[in-house]
């Protein structure tokens, strides 16, 4: 670990994950609170989340990994209220001048033109429709959602498109659209992904403390299923020595909720998640700390993480070998070995707009 931050007292931070929130690695200057000596009666409050608003000039952003199987993808929010201590996307919060610590958890960033914005990219002449994903980098259905409803209006934009999309989430608040997700399932154009840990309800809520547990992500995986919504288990991510002994058990839960397929994603410590990861586990988890990490590293070749295409989400090894053999045996016991059908990308179709002449022909 790097230069010891002091953490912030739990009562502040009830119900977040992050202990710190280290100054970003872009800052020249570095700010930390210090007892000054003066006597305090009164306890700082509680951090509050707070959400400020994005005017984008282009949402749909693009990219060529390797590791990936989409080339695009859409971002509702920056930063994430779900506050999943492991998320491999906090260092992306140092790019907004902000903490990948507690600022990710708590200093949220909304854009709520995102649909308006959307509609014109699909409708411009050079564009071609492939799948888009959504909540790769942060959850369109994370608490803020409710009252901003952007994630819901992007879908009603691709849904008037005939535009497929793929979604990743971890909220039960997915439901809520299930009057426009299953009408694009019916037409090929929707598949869903959902993130389950663990099934141990302690270990989830400490991971992820603003997360449904996982009785409740398994419901939202059976009124997706049978809304006709194809949903794929994520067991993301395997955490060594913490919650790899419930990869079984987490597939025959998903399967038994109506899952067609599964994947799986060890756990990776990019850039500040690896302190912040192991600040998390001192404190939740002292006694298996040393444990933990050890195993990471085996998986990332002696370091807290790899970042190579191609093994930084499978690790690498003889452990990343059993858990991969111990996944693929599970899957196929259980049916979750399918590969899902592609979605469609032949339906695209740029909605007429008012006063538009209407084709007689077609």
């Amino acid at each position: 670990m790097s230069e010891q931050i002091v953490p912030i007292p739990q009562a502040q931070r009830r119900g977040r994950a992050a202990q710190t929130n280290a100054t970003n690695r872009f800052e020249r200057l570095v700010t930390q609170a210090i007892d000054d000596g003066w006597a305090r009666d009164e306890d700082l409050p509680p951090l509050r989340t707070q959400v400020s608003d994005e005017r984008p000039r282009r949402v749909i952003s693009r990219n060529t990994s390797p590791d990936l199987s989409f080339d695009r993808s859409i971002n509702p929010y920056r930063g994430c209220e779900h506050g999943c201590i492991y998320c491999y996307a906090r260092p992306s919060h140092a790019y907004l001048g902000l903490s990948p610590g507690l600022d990710f958890e708590t200093r949220l960033i909304a854009r709520p033109e995102a649909p308006r914005v959307l509609a014109q990219e699909l409708a411009a002449r050079r564009y071609v429709p492939d799948v888009i994903a959504i909540g790769t980098n942060t959850d369109p259905y994370q608490p803020i959602e409710k009252d901003r409803g952007i994630m819901r209006a992007i879908l009603q934009v691709l849904a008037d498109h005939n535009h497929p999309v793929a979604i990743v989430t971890k909220g039960s608040l997915i439901e809520r659209d299930v009057d426009i997700l299953a009408p694009m399932a019916e037409k090929g154009l929707v598949r869903v992904g959902m993130s389950i840990t663990s099934l141990d309800p302690k270990v989830a809520r400490a991971m992820e403390p603003r997360v449904p547990g996982p009785a409740r992500k398994l419901r939202t995986i059976r009124v997706l299923s049978e809304a006709g919504i194809p949903v794929r288990l994520m067991v993301s991510p395997v955490v060594p020595a913490l919650t790899d002994h419930e990869m079984e058990r987490i597939l025959e839960a998903g399967a038994a909720a109506g899952a067609i397929a599964a994947s799986s994603i060890v756990l990776r410590l990019p850039r500040e998640v690896s302190d912040l990861f192991q600040e998390w586990l001192m404190e939740a988890f002292p006694d298996r700390a040393a444990r933990v990490m050890g195993r990471v590293r085996e998986l990332h070749g002696g370091q807290d993480y790899d970042p190579a295409f191609g093994q930084r989400m499978t690790g690498q090894g003889e452990w990343a070998k059993v858990i991969k053999q111990r996944f693929d045996l599970a899957c196929k016991r259980l049916g979750l070995d399918q590969r899902p059908p592609a979605l469609r990308t032949d339906l695209f179709k740029v909605p007429p707009k008012a006063g538009d002449q209407m084709d007689l022909f077609g």
